[in-house]
């Protein structure tokens, strides 16, 4: 899956995924009466909201960005039509030649994870195997330890999924816990995660030379992503923190390798709001608006790129 992601990168020339993290102000009035007036004021006009939302941004990018990734806590607040919601939205990604990145940051026990990972394995009944989730990624909490991630990495194997490890996060409270040195050897926390993540992800290593199990990293954290970046050669790296969280290109160099490869870079609130920053476009420019967002950070990545 990496490197089909790698190579669509690639092609367009974007290493980008678009966050679909909708919240209701982002949504423009138009989109919500149509959906109160068709269902009543209910969570199933609200679901129907964020979907009919996410159509208009993925219409509006699918052409320019490799992939996107809804993040599944926007949609479970609307309780099961929300989950619904999240599933078509996948869905709908995919159908247009999207790679989808599920951001669900699971981790529990062993057999718990086992349940868990049907959102990249699949699950089986009355003799069928289905896939009701979509995903080609998942993002996953690996504090729990090896057998909390072992089921998600037979799955990549088995299914040829990606999942992306939480080993430095674009949050500010991070370095609460992620900065503590631990006994072994003066390491950090998170270089600690970063040295199993990378262990974890040996043997699904591909033509890329980068493996299906990869790193979520921080775009807010430049210095602490350069050493990461030389530390996890085969490592693909997830990098939240663009835009809005305040990185820019600029802080980024240091992620990629030396070809300008190994990672993919998120931006949610720059893009899918966008209709609503300035003058230029209005509550019917959504799309639109998206894809002006996604080609400017595009040209932005690229200077970090060369």
């Amino acid at each position: 899956m990496i490197d089909r992601l790698i190579d669509r990168i690639e092609e367009l020339e974007a290493p980008i995924v678009v966050g679909l993290d909708p919240l209701p102000e982002m949504i423009p009035d138009r989109i919500k009466r149509r959906a109160a007036e068709t269902w009543g004021p209910n969570l199933k006009a609200a679901a129907e909201m964020l979907f009919e939302f996410n159509k208009e941004i993925i219409d509006g990018v699918c052409g320019a960005v490799p992939a996107v990734k809804p993040q599944i806590a926007m949609y479970e607040r609307f309780g099961p039509e929300g989950v619904t919601a999240y599933a078509k939205t996948a869905a709908y990604a995919k159908g247009k030649g999207l790679f989808v990145i599920g951001d669900v940051k699971r981790g529990d026990i062993s057999s718990t994870a086992e349940a868990y990972a049907a959102h990249i394995a699949g699950t089986e009944f009355g003799g069928e195997r289905f896939e009701p989730w979509g995903e080609d990624a998942v993002t996953l909490n690996p504090y729990l330890g090896t057998d909390s991630v072992q089921p998600f990495i037979r799955a990549c194997e088995k299914y040829d999924k990606a999942v992306f490890m939480l080993v430095k996060t674009s949050n500010p409270s991070s370095a609460e816990l992620q900065d503590l040195t631990v006994g072994d050897g003066g390491k950090t926390v998170y270089e600690r995660v970063a040295d199993m993540t990378s262990s974890w992800g040996e043997s699904t290593i591909g033509a890329s030379g980068y493996s299906k199990v990869g790193a979520v990293v921080g775009a807010t954290h430049p210095e602490q992503g350069a050493s990461l970046r030389r530390r996890m050669a085969h490592t693909f790296f997830l990098v939240p923190g663009y835009g809005a969280q305040g990185a820019s290109g600029k802080d980024l160099r240091g992620f990629f390798d030396a070809a300008g490869r190994g990672c993919i870079v998120n931006s949610s609130r720059g893009i899918i709001a966008a209709w609503k920053s300035g003058d230029r476009y209005g509550e019917n420019d959504v799309g639109e608006a998206a894809l002006a967002a996604a080609l400017a950070m595009k040209e932005d990545l690229r200077k970090a790129r060369e």
